[in-house]
């Protein structure tokens, strides 16, 4: 067993920040897919995440703390173009008395660069923020 809580994989949700309590759930969805996290040296974080059709590297650090703290950017090219998102994520502590509770991480999520949306000829705009959570999926 690691001892770098954040090693391992992830289930990956990330939603709009969109203050109005009336829309739709579904159309929160900003981005889905897996996380892997790999052992690395002490404070550094390495891994990917991805899902159907997009695979990024991650690169970045780790910090103890209360809550322990991860921050690292996925890069790679995606249909032919470069893809970058920077992440911000704390490890949700245990519950004393939680019932059945599974690790997470809970954080923010921002397009770096701008790249094709999932309509032709639309562009997903660059600086568009999202929170997401990841649950240890092993």
């Amino acid at each position: 067993m690691s001892d770098n809580p954040f090693v391992g994989h992830w289930t990956y949700r990330s939603l709009l920040n969109d203050p109005d309590v009336n829309t739709a759930f579904n159309n929160l969805e900003f981005g889905r897919g897996t996380i892997e996290i790999v052992e690395g040296p002490m404070q550094l974080l390495a891994g990917t995440i991805g899902g159907p059709g997009w695979s990024l590297a991650l690169k970045g650090s780790r910090a103890y703390g209360s809550p322990m703290q991860a921050r690292f950017q996925g890069t790679g090219v995606v249909g032919g173009e470069e893809w970058i998102y920077d992440y911000w994520g704390s490890l949700v502590p245990a519950w004393p008395n939680g019932v059945d509770q599974r690790p997470s991480i809970v954080g923010s999520v921002i397009r770096t660069i701008p790249h094709s949306g999932g309509s032709p000829g639309t562009v997903a705009p660059a600086g568009v923020v999202a929170s997401f959570y990841a649950v240890r999926a092993d």
